[in-house]
């Protein structure tokens, strides 16, 4: 009597089925987890799959956005061929958001995800483009906030912007002015800066690269006290994004770094 081949195996085996517009639920279910578990990519996946049976999606949209940009951040090295897959991703990140927006512009996770893309875009460009998606970056992060204040993301976004700003050189001060005129960058003020970034350390206390960079703008306002204490909150925190690793890394140098310096000196 031949022997009994396992159910599971048998349906493995079996051609998978085309997906249908009824699949979408549990794909965003999938992608969802995918994304909690660390992999990007699989969020990715998971992410697209939903796109290519309904590409007006809105929450598939950003969560694909959301999610391509944590790939990209894992690109590192300086090679060229390097920097323009991180910057391929970033840009396909880019539509992703903006489609979401097209589909709801009405609800904060959308422009949440194109400002952080550009924010990650910028940092790849030189000193005009930089400045040129400051100002798109800095009315995406608003238009978040002004729809939902508790958006954690957002608010870290617009504390970003505040101290990239006031970061800026004379040179790129200039050609903003020339570009936008004065009034745009008078927006900036370290005081913005640590505000919302404070707001997002209370919004979602655990989330390790909110007290990372305010810490590194406690450090540039020479508050070094404040900034030694929220940098050794770091290292218990549990990890929760695909670069917290690097980020408590950055927080143990920034600490060593700043060690014996004394405020204001």
């Amino acid at each position: 009597m031949p022997s009994r081949v396992p159910l599971a195996l048998v349906l493995a085996a079996l051609p998978a089925a085309p997906l249908v517009a009824q699949d979408i639920p549990a794909l965003l279910a999938r992608g969802d987890s995918a994304y909690d578990a660390f992999d990007a990519s699989g969020a990715v996946n998971a992410f697209e799959a939903v796109l290519a049976l309904d590409s007006s999606q809105y929450d598939a949209n950003w969560k694909a956005a959301r999610s391509l940009v944590d790939v990209a951040k894992q690109v590192t090295g300086r090679d060229d061929s390097l920097k323009r897959r991180r910057d391929s991703l970033y840009t396909v990140a880019r539509g992703y958001a903006e489609r979401a927006i097209r589909a709801d512009s009405t609800r904060a996770d959308g422009h949440f995800a194109l400002a952080l893309a550009l924010g990650q875009l910028s940092r790849t460009r030189g000193g005009k483009d930089r400045v040129r998606f400051a100002k798109l970056i800095y009315d995406e992060a608003s238009r978040a906030i002004a729809i939902d204040s508790t958006h954690d993301g957002a608010q870290h976004i617009l504390g970003a912007w505040h101290a990239e700003v006031k970061r800026l050189s004379g040179i790129q001060k200039f050609f903003a002015k020339t570009l936008f005129g004065g009034g745009f960058l008078d927006r900036g003020s370290w005081d913005a800066a640590i505000d919302h970034l404070q707001r997002a350390v209370a919004l979602r206390p655990d989330y390790v690269f909110h007290r990372l960079e305010l810490a590194e703008v406690l450090v540039d306002r020479k508050r070094y006290s404040e900034a030694r204490e929220l940098l050794a909150s770091i290292p218990p925190l549990p990890q929760s994004d695909v670069m917290d690793a690097q980020y408590q890394r950055d927080a143990a140098a920034l600490a060593e770094r700043i060690r014996d310096k004394r405020d204001g000196g």
